[in-house]
């Protein structure tokens, strides 16, 4: 049986956790797609790191403006009341610590928190750390959200990063299409876990201890 949740559905449940008012950073990837999600009636600040404060969700077929994009070169919109600012004005948001919350994808996380998101370390591919070193340093809190396993089935998340890090000891939680998971002192701990799967399944898919939290949750969209 396949536990796993979609892509859409994680980006649903991070976008309904991110608290109202909040400044937040979408990168590359599966966190794109939160700003389609946003809860009606909740008011976020959507940053992209190129210059855009107020996204929105993906423009509709025929309405792109490919002068607007999202991390991923994908054309969305704004909001009323958006801003668009220079690069480098961007950075200065980063850097000093005005984003709230960083919804980063990873290839890997460490048990300490340890994040590597911009090479796997082959030999062909070019290096571009890009923003996501800034993002990491700058923001209050980290989310990644990305798949559990790579897809030869090995774990991305491990006790220690084997690919290049992007930081060290940022990221505050995980979203995974099996499990949520926040990086604590203790350890990580299992916030909420797919419908169907076993503490015990989790664990042989993940390269680090888990602890179970005593208020563990289905995986789902709280109502």
């Amino acid at each position: 049986m396949d536990h796993r949740i979609s892509r859409q559905d994680m980006a649903r449940i991070a976008a309904a956790d991110i608290p109202d008012g909040s400044c937040v950073n979408l990168g590359i990837g599966v966190p794109t797609l939160i700003a389609d999600f946003v809860p009606v009636g909740r008011e976020l600040m959507v940053h992209s790191e190129q210059g855009l404060l107020g996204l929105g969700p993906k423009a509709a077929a025929g309405q792109e403006d490919h002068d607007v994009v999202n991390a991923g070169k994908m054309p969305v919109t704004l909001v009323p009341g958006a801003s668009v600012f220079s690069h480098s004005d961007s950075f200065l948001m980063i850097r000093g610590g005005h984003i709230d919350i960083a919804c980063l994808g990873a290839f890997q996380v460490a048990a300490n928190g340890d994040m590597a998101n911009w090479s796997t370390g082959a030999s062909d591919q070019l290096p571009a750390v890009g923003g996501a070193m800034d993002l990491a340093a700058g923001a209050a809190q980290v989310w990644v959200l990305m798949e559990h396993c790579q897809k030869d089935g090995s774990p991305r998340i491990l006790e220690r990063c084997t690919y290049p890090l992007t930081a060290a000891g940022c990221v505050d939680r995980i979203y995974t299409d099996l499990a949520v998971i926040d990086v604590t002192p203790e350890g990580l701990v299992v916030q909420r876990i797919a419908h169907g799967l076993a503490f015990e399944a989790l664990q042989r898919l993940t390269g680090a201890t888990l602890h179970d939290s005593p208020n563990c949750q289905p995986y789902r969209l709280q109502v």
